[in-house]
């Protein structure tokens, strides 16, 4: 797809945006810390973290994050924070990943600049046109497939949705819900950017290995669509 907004506009400058995005968290699991998890994932090739925490005060939160954009930085991998904008601003995180419901994507541009990265969820193609519009360097798109944290089956988009989905939008879309390494070829080959993961790596046993087969499913694609 060329590279220029639905209204016929020049799109943004590119930026880079990691193919493999683990999202830390300490609700499905209390083995790991935050920190814990995203030193495992950049060991195991993740290129992108993103600290997500639902529950607890924006205290715990704000030192938590912290912590983590320390292992980030020592590691020079971009840092993500999920839904805070404050957070993001506080622990100069390279950007935020926006829900529907969260601070509005365009508001957060004008606050942030042009530099750090927003990244928008979205769960139709139409939304995904919304939220390039409003300034998202990048759509986190699901679920694809089904996920314990969306259980209405209505909800899964499937690869087709997802298809749908990058073809709307001349950003990198990253496939999120239900991702397994042995589904990553299906996703990329529906035209997904990358793939974030939650679950597959925050609860296995051994999160760095986790992580390194889904770096190794995400080369493997790349390469045979290189060669």
């Amino acid at each position: 797809m060329e590279n220029t907004s639905t209204n016929g506009e020049p799109a943004r400058a590119e930026k880079s945006i990691g193919r493999l995005h683990v999202l830390t968290d300490f609700h499905l699991q209390q083995d790991r810390s935050h920190a814990e998890l995203a030193r495992l994932a950049i060991r195991g090739g993740a290129d992108t973290i993103q600290f997500r925490q639902k529950h607890g005060g924006i205290q715990n939160k704000l030192l938590e994050a912290r912590k983590v954009a320390t292992v980030c930085a020592d590691a020079s991998t971009p840092l993500l924070i999920d839904d805070h904008l404050d957070i993001a601003q506080a622990t100069d995180a390279d950007g935020v990943h926006l829900g529907r419901d969260d601070f509005p994507i365009d508001a957060a541009r004008s606050v942030l600049g042009p530099s750090p990265i927003i990244g928008g969820t979205a769960s139709k193609p139409h939304e995904a046109a919304e939220a390039y519009e409003q300034g998202a360097d990048y759509i986190g798109f699901g679920p694809v497939f089904p996920t314990t944290s969306k259980r209405n089956p209505k909800s899964v988009k499937g690869p087709d949705g997802l298809a749908d989905a990058c073809e709307a939008v001349p950003i990198p879309v990253i496939a999120i819900g239900g991702i397994t390494h042995d589904r990553v070829r299906s996703v990329l080959e529906a035209g997904a950017h990358g793939v974030a993961v939650l679950s597959a790596v925050d609860t296995a046993r051994n999160p760095e290995q986790a992580t390194a087969r889904f770096r190794a499913a995400i080369d493997g694609v790349l390469r045979e669509a290189d060669s």
